[in-house]
């Protein structure tokens, strides 16, 4: 376990040097995005997450070439034709595994927030439904939902909620980003949209300070469900 978290460690820490870098370049060819955005549009600012999660995977006795990652990530949806997912498992014509690989810096989270809330329900909406109706195999596959907030200041400030009409949840009172999207986790999970979450907080220095706000939110519990799932799978091939 020490040793995973190490290697996360240090793969949050490339999630940061390749958005600086990425940025670098556009700078010196003249290419600059508006704001940071020029630091997401350069390159995959999340291949070494990825990476690790292919090497859990491998572990687990799942062959490579099941494992999609560049190429092949489009799988067919209920309300659209299809959706290029960020990370999957095929094998044949079954879905082991799809991942989302989702983050967000500042300064503006608000911006972003309910965008992000939006796509994660309705992606898993999208690909349950699209499971129902036999598009995707007959196994139930895992569903996986990661999460890099940047942790600053500002994501642990209380947000004010603004609905006139109708009380809101009391969970959301004075939440602040941080806790909205631990919410946002815990809910995905409590409502089996996805089958793990993770929820990975981490500061843009050197060396980056990750956390996460609870242990059920952890990447090593993400790693450890998403493994059990991949075991399984290899088992019942064997």
């Amino acid at each position: 376990m020490q040793k995973l978290t190490e290697r996360f460690q240090d793969a949050v820490q490339q999630f940061w040097t390749g958005r600086d870098d990425a940025l670098q370049r556009q700078i010196s060819e003249g290419k600059v995005d508006a704001g940071a955005r020029g630091s997401v549009t350069a390159g995959r600012h999340m291949s070494a997450i990825e990476a690790l999660v292919v090497d859990l995977l491998e572990e687990a006795g799942v062959e490579r070439p099941r494992i999609k990652t560049r190429i092949g990530l489009e799988l067919p949806g209920y309300y659209r034709p299809e959706k290029r997912w960020d990370f999957l498992v095929v094998s044949e014509n079954q879905l082991i595994t799809a991942i989302e690989f989702k983050s967000q810096v500042g300064p503006s989270f608000g911006n972003n927030y309910n965008n992000r809330v939006e796509e994660a329900v309705g992606n898993a909406a999208d690909i349950w439904t699209a499971f129902r109706e036999g598009h995707l195999g007959t196994s139930r596959p895992f569903l996986g939902y990661f999460f890099l907030l940047e942790d600053t200041a500002r994501v642990h400030s209380p947000v004010t909620v603004r609905a006139p009409y109708f009380p809101t949840d009391p969970a959301f009172g004075n939440a602040s980003y941080a806790q909205r999207y631990a919410i946002l986790c815990r809910r995905l999970v409590l409502e089996r949209l996805y089958d793990a979450t993770c929820l990975t907080l981490a500061t843009r220095e050197t060396p980056t300070r990750v956390s996460h706000p609870e242990d059920s939110l952890s990447f090593e519990r993400f790693a450890a469900q998403l493994q059990g799932h991949a075991q399984g799978f290899v088992n019942a091939t064997k």
